[in-house]
């Protein structure tokens, strides 16, 4: 029998609706396995134990009672920890909001509270999610990096000390660690979950992040989730539908675009000769494989997104630079400073870039149920210097479509392998769907050796 805190998100809310299983006994396992790794991972950065276990107590005599408050009644969750919540510190991985203590909850916080959610603590983020590394350890090779800047919540999520934990993704800072660490990472449309309460790095390319180890716990937490805020001016009007539902519907043998061009030749001829594989192995299933082009746009949409990134990021931090230049790390720095730089005449020519290669993305996914590509150009490098490379995931985060990463296999050298899914906008449902079939048909699950 399994220990509660080896249970997915969507196992442990069938439990405890079940009374099968104690949200007390839950949370007191994942912080006991929390104690028992995370000296060495360091993957959380703040957790107020008392809190939790009050929280479960309150949810587990509500689910005595045949209460239920949502999908998330008694399931703990992390919080990568730029995601603003009431009296819990929230410091970004950085000096300059060392002591921030909120007084308000960020949305995507406040529902899953409402979805009976309980806050296990604040995973590790680089600072300020950007390029400066984090001291967290990747738990498959302590000398690879484990990814970023959602760091921290990838590992938490990968060595089971939680079943669900948030991210957030400006360039690749989601997809790109969920592939290091094994597990599954989802980026929504750009719009779908609101950003309100975010430490933000740029207001027109940050996504909320969905790191978890199965594509159903993916879909749970996006139904929670999502959803218009009016105090979010980029939050999407669309319709919430039951991704649930629609991924039940969905699952079956896809039509899969499978995209060479730029892929074949940035990734490593490990990590592409494993996509033709998995495509293949799709193929065999039922799956119909067709070979897709990229849009002449997608030759300006790296150098669009961080034009745009920059000038954001400087914008957002103006303030906090003028006075505290010298708090901040090297490359978060420099990348704001270069923003200052950037004429607005450049910055309004990158944005229009952005919605011309926004439409051919759409013009060319429109093809398929999902565009599959590698999720890394080459598995977690082996330097903890740097947070890896974002190229696969800069395209749809700048186009602002939806992607999910599933982990696909092991490396010659041990090290996770993943392929991305990508899909139209607003159509999650249908993506979750076809990742759900691709997941049943591969059938990987990975697990760090001495994390398992």
């Amino acid at each position: 029998m399994p220990q509660p805190y080896e249970l997915t998100v969507s196992q442990a809310a069938q439990q405890i609706k079940e009374k099968t299983l104690s949200p007390v006994d839950l949370a007191q396992s994942l912080l006991d396995r929390i104690d028992a790794t995370d000296k060495d991972l360091r993957a959380w950065v703040t957790i107020d134990r008392e809190e939790v276990l009050t929280n479960a107590k309150e949810r587990e005599k509500e689910a005595q009672q045949g209460k239920s408050l949502g999908l998330l009644h008694g399931v703990p969750v992390g919080l990568k920890d730029i995601f603003y919540t009431a009296g819990m510190k929230t410091a970004a991985g950085s000096k300059v909001y060392a002591d921030f203590v909120p007084d308000y909850d960020a949305t995507s916080v406040a529902k899953i509270k409402e979805a009976g959610g309980i806050i296990l603590g604040k995973a590790v983020t680089t600072e300020f999610a950007t390029s400066d590394p984090s001291p967290t350890y990747n738990p498959w090779n302590f000398e690879h990096t484990p990814g970023g800047s959602s760091s921290g919540s990838s590992v938490a999520v990968a060595t089971k000390t939680v079943g669900a934990a948030l991210g957030s993704q400006t360039g690749g800072s989601t997809c790109r660690p969920a592939a290091y660490n094994g597990i599954v990472g989802l980026k929504a449309t750009y719009g779908r979950i609101s950003r309100y309460g975010v430490v933000p790095v740029s207001w027109s390319l940050d996504h909320v992040g969905i790191l978890v180890r199965t594509v159903e716990d993916a879909a749970l937490m996006l139904q929670v989730m999502s959803g218009e805020d009016p105090n979010d001016p980029g939050s999407a009007s669309e319709p919430v539908p039951d991704f649930l539902q629609q991924m039940t519907e969905h699952n079956r043998p896809p039509r899969i675009g499978i995209v060479s061009q730029y892929y074949e030749e940035k990734s490593t001829q490990e990590v592409w000769a494993h996509t033709q594989d998995v495509a293949q192995r799709l193929a065999s299933a039922g799956a119909e494989i067709i070979e897709l082009g990229l849009p002449d746009s997608f030759k300006t949409a790296h150098s669009a997104q961080r034009i745009v990134m920059n000038v954001e990021c400087a914008a957002f931090h103006e303030q906090f630079h003028a006075t505290q230049a010298e708090d901040y790390g090297p490359r978060v720095r420099s990348g704001m400073e270069m923003g200052m730089l950037v004429p607005a005449t450049k910055y309004l020519q990158a944005q229009r870039l952005r919605r011309q290669f926004r439409r051919d993305m759409v013009q060319m996914v429109q093809q398929v149920d999902a565009v599959i590509t590698p999720t890394t150009p080459a598995p977690a490098p082996r330097d903890r210097n740097t947070t890896g490379d974002a190229a696969f995931q800069v395209p749809w985060t700048t186009s602002g479509l939806p992607t999910v990463t599933l982990p696909s296999g092991l490396s010659e050298d041990g090290m996770p392998l993943a392929v991305q899914l990508g899909g139209l906008p607003f159509e999650e449902g249908k993506l979750l769907g076809a990742a759900k079939w691709c997941e049943s048909v591969l059938g990987v699950q990975l697990s760090p050796p001495n994390y398992s």
